[in-house]
């Protein structure tokens, strides 16, 4: 991930900068509410046409706008989730390019009804490694990478969707 800050030759007025940089991290708090509160399909909106999800210690790859908007939206109807992200770290490095860094903590379970549930330790701890473009005056992603520190499986709630 590129992490250079723009060359003095490509500098951006400080409101350009600001905006670029608020931009991105909406967008990094957009794909996380889509997921938890939204429709989790329609994160494949928030990636370039050609945008890229990966998890490297999964093993996955998901490449181009309709492969994300069927693997986001095959997640299962059942699934309770909230993603906690801090730590978010944008660096612009021209007028249309970004990378972020974002710590995240999910917290996760399928088989849930309904109701509030009992607190669970976290399903996964990591971070995101974000690439951004503007494509069509819009700032997309481009890419983004999951890097897992601790991890496991989705815990399944019994049939009253508690313990």
């Amino acid at each position: 991930m590129d992490t250079e800050p723009l060359a003095p030759t490509e500098s951006l007025s400080s409101t350009d900068l600001l905006l670029a940089e608020r931009a991105c991290e909406r967008l990094i708090l957009e794909l996380v509410r889509r997921l938890d509160l939204g429709d989790p399909a329609t994160v494949a909106d928030l990636f370039t046409p050609d945008g890229v999800w990966q998890w490297p210690e999964g093993g996955r790859r998901v490449a181009g706008r309709e492969a994300l908007r069927d693997y986001f939206g095959s997640r299962p109807a059942d699934r309770l989730s909230r993603r906690m992200c801090t730590n978010l770290l944008v660096t612009v490095t021209s007028a249309t390019t970004a990378v972020a860094t974002t710590y995240f903590t999910t917290y996760r379970v399928d088989g849930h009804t309904s109701g509030m549930l009992p607190p669970r330790l976290p399903a996964n701890v990591g971070h995101y490694e974000d690439v951004f473009r503007v494509v069509d005056g819009e700032w997309l992603l481009a890419s983004r990478t999951l890097v897992l520190a601790f991890g496991g499986p989705t815990e399944r709630v019994g049939a009253s969707g508690g313990a």
